[in-house]
């Protein structure tokens, strides 16, 4: 029989980690984080990044993947009609302010775990045993994701995480800051060049190009061969799945507004494809984030460590860049009245730097924030948020589904889209009050608790004691 790892912790360790592993103060046993050892600078990012991620995922609960960027084919006008300029409005300060950086913050956060997770396990004697630990807490996370995909909602994005930390990051965390950021920038490169400008924007300009061109033939020659068919034919499919047919729109709806069964056996295989193609060809967006999330607590970023000038200037400089880079984007698209190619090109092309200096420059912008000891009251509870990103997620999946599609008010396909952002404004309500409630009584969500027993295959205790531990505030952040 093996003996129970357990070591003097005879060094101070920084309050805080964020669901990892971690022991009381001095004689520490082989268990996960307490909640005295949270650092709520992390916990209020994390809240603030999850709860930001459904700005941009309620168009996909209530109007359908399709529509997620650019909502062209609703069956309420967004861009024309009544409301379009609340409409515009909204759908452009969601590009600017929120797009791609919520989920970078998140990537970048999930990457800072990893080091939380090992430094805390080495400290404390227990060594390389920690990959075990790590193996299997990634290998339920594959599973859970899994499951939120094909029984509640194809958007899952569990699924990548789990798979990042088990295929790559664990190696990368005993590297300097200064290595994970090359490792981090090389990654981030590759996704914007092949993905970004590659996949996304030229192979759909090449498309139309030919297709264009074999239009022209057939208009001068009356004549069509065999390659200039499939051109066509390719460039119609494009611009299908650029603009959805109202066939093709009102089958989804149909689906989606039949029964469960008939709700999530047609976005099944939608989640297979995303799973498979997001593997294969989205690694280079969430890896890149995590990369740069382990450099970036490594040298005291996340957890709010630096001089406020290094947040000032990071503030400035990150949103300096992305918020003009994508407002002029934008505004080019919408101009032009959502034209595919030039869509692509001013914003796709462009995704990923605004992503990440937007990414960061937030982060600092929300640090700064928290230092100032401002809006405490709000800050501590998307802190309570952040210490239960996994249960307000799916909760807001589940209730977002039950909303749109399972329920009975079947509001998906049909609710105006300034509307969605009074959905996503009650959902946000409803994460702020509940977080901090729960965690009066429970050391941790319930998700959180599922999760932490299942990977040290042992019940973790889940009430808090009289006079135990509170609930992290943001003043101990800096």
């Amino acid at each position: 029989m093996s003996t129970p790892v357990v070591a003097v912790d005879s060094s101070p360790i920084a309050p805080g980690a964020n669901e990892e592993l971690a022991g009381p103060p001095h004689v520490v046993p082989f268990a996960p984080v307490s909640r005295q050892e949270r650092i709520s600078t992390m916990d209020t990012l994390r809240g603030f990044a999850l709860m930001g991620i459904l700005l941009m995922n309620i168009t996909d609960f209530a109007l359908g993947f399709y529509d997620y960027n650019w909502p062209l084919s609703t069956e309420k006008p967004v861009f024309d009609g009544p409301h379009w300029k609340i409409n515009t409005a909204l759908w452009l300060a969601r590009w600017v302010f929120a797009e791609g950086k919520m989920r970078g913050m998140f990537s970048m956060l999930f990457g800072a775990g990893v080091v939380l997770l090992t430094e805390r396990a080495e400290k404390r004697g227990v060594g390389l045993r920690v990959a075990d630990i790590w193996l299997r807490r990634n290998m339920w996370l594959v599973l859970l994701g899994m499951l939120h995909g094909y029984l509640i909602w194809n958007g899952d994005i569990l699924f990548y995480y789990g798979l990042a930390g088990l295929l790559f990051l664990f190696p990368f965390r005993g590297l300097q800051p200064k290595k994970l950021l090359i490792w981090a920038g090389c990654v981030l490169l590759f996704n914007a060049a092949v993905v970004d400008v590659g996949f996304q924007t030229m192979m759909p300009y090449s498309i139309h190009k030919k297709g264009e061109a074999a239009k022209a033939a057939y208009a001068k020659n009356h004549v069509v061969t065999e390659d200039q068919r499939k051109a066509i034919d390719a460039e119609d499919k494009s611009e299908g799945n650029y603009r959805k047919s109202v066939k093709d729109r009102r089958k989804d709806i149909a689906e989606q507004q039949k029964s469960y069964g008939s709700a999530q056996g047609a976005r099944a295989q939608n989640v297979a494809k995303g799973e498979a193609l997001g593997a294969y060809a989205g690694w280079g967006d969430w890896l890149g984030m995590m990369l740069l999330g382990m450099a970036l607590y490594k040298n005291g970023f996340l957890p709010g460590k630096l001089s406020t000038r290094t947040y000032v200037w990071s503030a400035i400089v990150g949103l300096g860049i992305a918020w003009p880079l994508i407002s002029v984007g934008a505004y080019e698209a919408w101009k032009s009245h959502f034209d595919q190619m030039k869509t692509l090109f001013w914003m796709q092309s462009t995704y990923s730097v605004g992503r990440v200096s937007g990414a960061v420059g937030t982060a600092a912008l929300l640090i700064l924030i928290i230092r100032s000891g401002a809006l405490k009251w709000l800050m501590s509870r998307v802190a309570a948020v952040g210490q239960m990103a996994l249960s307000n997620y799916l909760l807001t999946s589940l209730s977002m589904q039950f909303l749109f599609v399972w329920g009975p008010t079947h509001w998906y396909g049909y609710m105006e889209y300034y509307k969605l952002y009074i959905v996503v404004l009650c959902m946000w309500t409803v994460n702020l009050v509940w977080s901090p409630i729960w965690l009066k009584y429970f050391q941790f969500g319930p998700v959180e608790w599922c999760w932490r027993s299942l990977t040290y295959w042992k019940r973790q205790p889940m009430r808090l004691q009289p006079g135990g531990e509170g609930v992290a505030t943001t003043a101990s952040a800096a």
